[in-house]
């Protein structure tokens, strides 16, 4: 991130007001001055920048947060970090004053973003029925129809062609396990969720999802080869079809590189979560909808880990739907049954995906 001392100058007159006249420019915590002062700023030094306004001399100091492995992963973590630094370092007494929150363009102006209060998305509108429609309707029915096979494996071929491209970056694939685990949308988020006294949940049974999964995230740390571009949230509420096999995706979640099977298994576990609704297990159409995925994803890419790594995200998935605050309205007998799945596979080495109503079945 560079830019020139004339774009410094052009923002400290528009924020002042005035013509400015910069006197120096000097890296905190090192020798740089002048111009190699804003060249040091791209790799992370705050700058002090001396300037005089109207016979006044003022001083202000220039903040870039830097990528490091303690939750400063991702851009996000970093543009996160601006915004609550900006938004409290004036709430607390004696604290240096927070003046401006600035962003640098790709051109390399600056510019201030200090008045705003919310951030907001702007995309582009695409046609489409939620995928959740046609698993709605299945379920209802009780059958399926030749497109709907055609879609599930339209999807693992997709899933399969994205996950294909790799990303070398230790430091972000254990960051993506610690959030599996401990992020508020993660395992533990989920088992803070559950309220207590429940007859299918104890605080026992939760404590004993968080303890299996920190064990999992030890058994998969050495496995950062397997960083892959993904989703991040490939569930039937999220996918958009229009007439035939085109589809559009909403809601990328959590980075843009990741474990691919957080997304098989987002997917494929409403299969079974759409099917235990109507049979009570995996079982004729929605049985149909998962083999063809799981053939469909390991005919274009083989992956021979996939079923040594993907327990720990079932059993967050499990977590999710299985949930009281999320899905209120399915009944006790569905979610016991997600809950012995996400308990039952978190103790396989490798899960069988030919034969999963064997983590239903009550012992």
């Amino acid at each position: 991130m560079h830019f020139e001392f004339t774009e410094l100058k052009r923002y400290l007159e528009e924020r002042s007001g005035t013509a400015v006249e910069i006197k120096d420019v000097r890296q905190l915590g090192g020798e740089a001055s002048g111009t190699a002062a804003l060249k040091q700023f791209g790799y992370g030094h705050p700058f002090l920048v001396a300037y005089t306004v109207d016979d006044r001399e003022e001083r202000v100091v220039f903040h870039f947060i830097r990528r490091n492995p303690f939750g400063r992963e991702r851009d996000d973590d970093r543009v996160a970090a601006v915004w609550l630094d900006f938004n409290t370092f004036n709430r607390l007494p004696s604290h240096v004053p927070a003046l401006d929150m600035t962003m640098v363009t790709k051109e390399g102006a600056i510019q201030s973003i200090g008045s705003a209060q919310e951030l907001l998305l702007l995309t582009a509108y695409r046609r489409g029925r939620l995928y959740a429609d046609d698993l709605m309707r299945i379920r209802t029915e009780g059958k399926i129809q030749p497109l709907d096979i055609r879609r599930a494996e339209a999807l693992a071929t997709y899933l399969a062609t994205i996950h294909k491209e790799k990303h070398a970056d230790p430091i972000l694939w254990r960051r993506r396990l610690r959030d599996l685990i401990g992020n508020g949308e993660g395992i533990m988020g989920l088992t803070d969720s559950y309220p207590p006294d429940l007859s299918y949940m104890n605080e026992e049974d939760l404590r004993t999802f968080e303890e299996k999964a920190n064990q999992w995230r030890w058994r998969l740390k050495p496995r950062d080869h397997r960083l892959s571009q993904v989703h991040g949230d490939f569930h039937p509420f999220n996918i958009l079809f229009e007439e035939g096999l085109t589809f559009h995706l909403l809601d990328r979640s959590r980075g843009e590189w990741g474990e691919p099977a957080d997304d098989v298994s987002c997917l494929t576990i409403n299969y079974l979560f759409f099917s235990l609704q109507r049979f009570g297990r995996l079982e004729g159409p929605f049985l149909d909808l998962h083999n063809g995925f799981w053939n469909g994803y390991l005919s274009a890419r083989a992956d021979e880990e996939l079923c040594e790594v993907i327990q720990p995200w079932f059993s967050w998935r499990a977590l999710v739907l299985a949930s009281p605050t999320w899905y209120p309205d399915i009944s006790e007998g569905v979610r016991r049954k997600l809950l012995r799945f996400a308990q039952r596979i978190m103790s396989d080495e490798r899960y069988d995906y030919r034969h999963v109503n064997q983590y239903l079945e009550e012992t």
